[in-house]
């Protein structure tokens, strides 16, 4: 087993993305029909900008549904099995994550914490702890491939696998669930993995829709105060006066 790196692609996205949320927002305040309206907007016919001043006013009213109708698709590779069951928990989205199952890990690669790298002694045992699961895998895979259970023998074996290891996932998120997303994972609370693919997922996001993603991320971002209590706050926005909230 070996050190592995996050690595975040944009895979595909909704063609036209504001010019989508555009025609929805307008539908909702329109009595003519969408499709009659598409061709302008594919035209240039309404500016770009018209399209991003309304759809900022309508957003800023509370009003979010329609950005659903555009979704983005994520390639996430060399992550821990800890980040893929935070990310998982996310709604409403799509996954396809890479499964033990039926993909031999063998010579799986692993996450090392930013912490344990730091600590000569605490990366020692880490690695060393690594390299025996590894071998544990292996060795229970063959006896299991002896003993004739074939097939099942990787799906068993994955049990001696730790957190650790890494993952690959695809993943798909309509805008209304990156939004929520980012404000959880790119808060300074989230833990330091997620927080990290939150951002590179962010930073995709932003060039392609800036329009909507412009100031999305850490929920104080939105609010302009930090809403964690002076408990967990990191101090980079000021805590809420008294009936902010």
């Amino acid at each position: 087993m070996a050190e592995t790196q996050a690595r975040v692609e944009l895979l595909a996205h909704t063609p036209e993305p504001l010019s989508v949320i555009y025609a929805a927002f307008r539908q909702c305040y329109h009595a003519g029909e969408a499709a009659d309206m598409w061709p302008r907007l594919l035209s240039g016919g309404i500016s770009r900008e018209k399209q991003a001043e309304f759809v900022a006013g309508v957003m800023a009213s509370g009003h979010a549904s329609p950005i659903e109708h555009v979704s983005f698709t994520f390639a996430i590779s060399g992550v821990s099995r800890s980040l893929t069951h935070q990310l998982v928990r996310h709604r409403i989205a799509s996954y396809s994550q890479q499964s033990q199952r039926y993909v031999d890990a063998s010579n799986a690669d692993y996450v090392l914490p930013p912490a344990v790298a730091a600590c000569p002694q605490a990366r020692a045992r880490f690695e060393a702890f690594m390299q025996e699961a590894g071998n544990a895998y292996r060795d229970i895979k063959a006896l299991l491939e002896e003993a004739d259970r074939g097939h099942s023998a990787a799906e068993d074996a994955r049990f001696v696998l730790p957190n650790a290891t890494a993952s690959n996932i695809v993943v798909t998120m309509n805008c209304r669930t990156l939004i929520n997303f980012f404000e959880a994972r790119c808060c300074t609370r989230a833990q330091w993995e997620i927080r990290g693919v939150a951002h590179e997922m962010l930073k995709l996001c932003r060039k392609v829709l800036p329009e909507v993603f412009a100031r999305a991320g850490a929920r104080c971002e939105r609010l302009g105060y930090c809403p964690e209590g002076a408990k967990f706050t990191c101090g980079r926005y000021p805590l809420p006066r008294q009936g902010e909230r």
